[in-house]
């Protein structure tokens, strides 16, 4: 059992860790909600830098891209969950087969959660979604129907796909892990009582994986909520692609209002803690379990 003397010398070499993590969240924070009260334009030096209270709150959540923006960010999220939890526990389940390659196998599946966001997008939008010389053109070319512009007819769902491909990784090796604790014994004897492959998978498979589905839901959220760099190298925002985040790039860097960007960046600080809470109290109860 640990003594007051020990807790007391953890604490003191904790302290430092713990001061730094606090400024390095505290003072963006102080700064992004000091400026959103105040309109500050720092490339308009000849406009005054005033107080004005809870103007820009208002503007912002008044403005007509507000609520399409949220718009654009909850169908985004949602569709790449999906996605990656319905793929990723396919793939968990087929890699943790024995086959001949597996490891090489592996790693490919795994591997393009190592390209950054930037290059991903480049990639799809000119390798596969170009309407003259992508692959799914001249697929589609081939037998005989009309190549397809994908990110202007089909912005968001063309999103979905790019942003699915680069997580699916993450979730399949939150989902391999996961299976490998799964009890052959158990999964045998239910084999043996003439158990279809669809009832183990449902009473025996899902539930144990559930704690793993909880997390990779959870951590992809809180990064999903964020997505920034996989729509400005493809649609720049057009084409009701723009998320919150990138309508507080375009407050702030396009239109110079520091101010107005600094409350968007506060409207997404509470969307971000409204769906963590209700992603907490919905399926972070497998957490406890």
């Amino acid at each position: 059992m640990a003594t007051q003397h020990s807790r007391s010398a953890a604490r003191l070499m904790m302290a430092p860790a713990v001061t730094l993590l606090l400024g390095w969240m505290l003072i963006p924070l102080s700064m992004t909600l000091f400026f959103s009260f105040r309109k500050y334009l720092p490339m308009r030096p000849d406009i005054a830098q005033e107080w004005v209270g809870f103007d820009n709150y208002v503007r912002f959540v008044t403005s007509s891209s507000f609520w399409p923006s949220i718009q654009a960010t909850l169908i985004i999220v949602g569709g790449v969950l999906a996605i990656t939890v319905v793929l990723g526990i396919a793939l968990a389940l087929l890699l943790s087969q024995e086959m001949w390659g597996r490891g090489i196998v592996r790693v490919l599946v795994i591997a393009p959660f190592f390209v950054m966001p930037t290059v991903t997008a480049l990639l799809w939008k000119n390798m596969f979604m170009d309407p003259v010389n992508g692959f799914f053109a001249h697929i589609l070319k081939a037998v005989g129907l009309t190549p397809i512009e994908f990110l202007s007819q089909h912005t968001l769902l063309s999103l979905i796909v790019i942003v699915a491909w680069q997580w699916l990784p993450f979730a399949t090796l939150i989902l391999l892990t996961a299976t490998q604790s799964l009890d052959a014994e158990q999964l045998e004897a239910a084999e043996m009582d003439g158990a279809p492959w669809v009832s183990r998978f449902l009473w025996i498979m899902l539930p144990h994986l559930a704690r793993a589905i909880t997390v990779v839901i959870l951590i992809q959220t809180i990064f999903l909520l964020g997505i920034f760099a996989e729509i400005l190298v493809t649609t720049q925002g057009a084409f009701g692609s723009r998320t919150l985040t990138y309508l507080i790039y375009q407050r702030v860097l396009e239109s110079q209002n520091v101010g107005l960007g600094s409350a968007g960046g506060v409207y997404a600080i509470i969307l971000a803690n409204i769906v963590a809470i209700f992603l907490m109290r919905i399926v972070g109860k497998n957490l406890d379990t």
